[in-house]
């Protein structure tokens, strides 16, 4: 297994609609595609398909990925606030959380002490931008800008190859503006 600095385990969560496996995927393919990194995705939906819980468990790796299954992540992104009562216990001690402020609710004493706690108005910002549905590719950027997991060009590329067709732009435009409000984010303290 590789070592604890290269070897990540994310989980994305929210519910369905909101794009969370399209995110695990352009998270994966930035590493894999573009930065020569090994990366897993693995999905769950719940009973229903739109509305209901869906959560993307990626793994990041530049050695071989032996367990494509998340168990410890060391970031956790949630989007709606059953995705974070659900998963916020298994977020390892020092790992990062990622909000969505105005969908998650977070209470101090739920989150694990030592935790690095980031919030942003993803899907505000998506609706200030004319798409909704964008929140997920915003959340991307913040998340990249403050972990430096991959790289803002990779991410870039691969969130060009993978939005529908004629959406590049948008999507693109919203990829950068949750990565320049990551660039100066301090975490709240746990």
């Amino acid at each position: 297994m590789a070592k604890k600095s290269e070897y990540h385990e994310i989980i994305i969560t929210g519910f369905g609609g909101q794009g969370i496996i399209l995110a695990g995927n352009i998270l994966g393919k930035s590493a894999t595609l573009f930065e020569k990194k090994n990366a897993t995705l693995i999905q769950s939906y719940g009973p229903e398909a739109r509305g209901g819980s869906c959560v993307a468990q990626v793994v990041v790796s530049e050695e071989n990925i032996e367990y494509p299954y998340v168990e410890n992540p060391s970031v956790l992104i949630c989007m709606s606030q059953e995705g974070f009562d659900k998963n916020i216990s298994k977020l390892i001690k020092g790992g990062s959380l990622f909000t969505d402020s105005g969908l998650v609710e977070t209470e101090k004493k739920r989150i694990p002490k030592g935790t690095k706690a980031y919030s942003i108005p993803a899907t505000g910002f998506a609706e200030e931008m004319g798409v909704k549905m964008m929140a997920n590719i915003i959340m991307l950027g913040f998340m990249a800008a403050v972990t430096k997991l991959v790289t803002y060009d990779g991410l870039k590329k691969a969130v060009a190859t993978s939005v529908p067709k004629g959406t590049e732009e948008k999507n693109l435009a919203g990829l950068e503006r949750g990565y320049h409000y990551g660039m100066d984010m301090k975490p709240k303290k746990t």
